[in-house]
């Protein structure tokens, strides 16, 4: 089966091949014969019903410094693919959410990866609150009396955006912390949206485990441990990346978390977990797995593949 593949991603000339999971999907979908095309999100176009982007035909290689080379551009209505790859970083913005309007009128005609639909439905820190119990304490707000009363009852607390990212202005405050109300204006003066604030957990520095489920199975973990002076684990950040198992508790997540992914149609989701707490749902551009081979564990980017052509084989039956 040969594929007519584009991906909507972030300049590709600014990526980091050795992490980046857009690159491995890209790399393997080379290998297999399909034939790849690029396009930021900022050429797409949508004109009387038909969406259309410039795009422009793509080689990678897995060669820093000298990882991709391009065509001549041109445009073309997106409904001639027969996949294509959502993987822009975040923010998630409005004009993130946006791209998931405009391509939610050509899927599932062409596959998007994930469904543009439930991507903008489902965002991180807010489509893991149907899951309160596998969860650590967590109020999503931006009332300072609802805070002052969660922190109180918990003590060491962690502030982070709603729609943050990478680790950026992820806070800890211990019980004492003199900077709360400082930083509690520091918030509500940047961020117009909610945001969330969970019970701290110290076992964080013994890894926060980015888990992968490949429409709604488990494919493969890393365990991210973060700098001895810093709170946040991200690789971004400086996080160490580790071989890991899944403990008992953490498969029971996985079986409870797959049948709404599948549902939803999310078949690329990293999953965050800290000492057993399902933290974060990321379903707009997973990261991790480039890691995880790196480590010994398994070609995750091959999974996708394959159940991506599977996809591809039922809708054209």
């Amino acid at each position: 089966m040969s594929l007519n593949v584009a991906v909507q991603m972030d300049p590709i000339e600014r990526i980091n091949i050795r992490g980046d999971s857009t690159f491995a999907l890209l790399l393997e979908a080379q290998a297999r014969g399909h034939r790849l095309s690029y396009y930021t999100p900022d050429r797409l176009a949508q004109r009387e019903g038909r969406l259309f982007a410039v795009v422009r035909p793509l080689a990678v290689r897995d060669k820093e410094g000298d990882h991709f080379s391009l065509g001549e551009a041109g445009r073309i209505e997106l409904a001639s693919f027969d996949v294509i790859l959502l993987r822009q970083d975040p923010p998630f913005d409005l004009a993130y959410i946006t791209t998931t309007h405009f391509l939610e009128r050509i899927h599932p005609k062409t596959l998007v990866v994930n469904d543009p639909a439930h991507v903008r439905n489902a965002p991180e820190k807010v489509f893991v609150m149907e899951f309160p119990d596998l969860m650590p304490p967590t109020l999503v707000t931006r009332d300072l009396a609802e805070i002052k009363s969660f922190r109180a009852e918990h003590g060491d607390i962690v502030m982070k955006p709603l729609y943050g990212h990478g680790g950026g202005a992820v806070f800890r405050l211990s019980k004492g912390d003199l900077n709360f109300a400082s930083l509690y204006d520091l918030f509500a003066a940047t961020f117009r949206e909610q945001w969330v604030v969970q019970k701290f957990l110290p076992a964080v520095k013994h890894g926060d485990k980015r888990i992968i489920l490949v429409d709604g199975e488990f494919a493969g973990a890393v365990n991210r441990v973060p700098a001895a002076d810093d709170l946040r684990s991200n690789m971004a950040r400086g996080g160490a990346a580790q071989a890991t198992e899944l403990t008992a508790r953490e498969r029971e997540i996985c079986r409870r978390l797959g049948p709404a992914l599948r549902d939803r149609g999310l078949l690329f989701v990293g999953i965050d977990v800290i000492d057993g707490f399902l933290t974060e749902i990321n379903v707009t551009s997973p990261t991790g797995i480039r890691a995880i081979k790196t480590l010994g564990g398994p070609d995750i980017a091959a999974t996708i593949w394959d159940r991506i052509e599977g996809k591809r084989r039922t809708l054209a039956a």
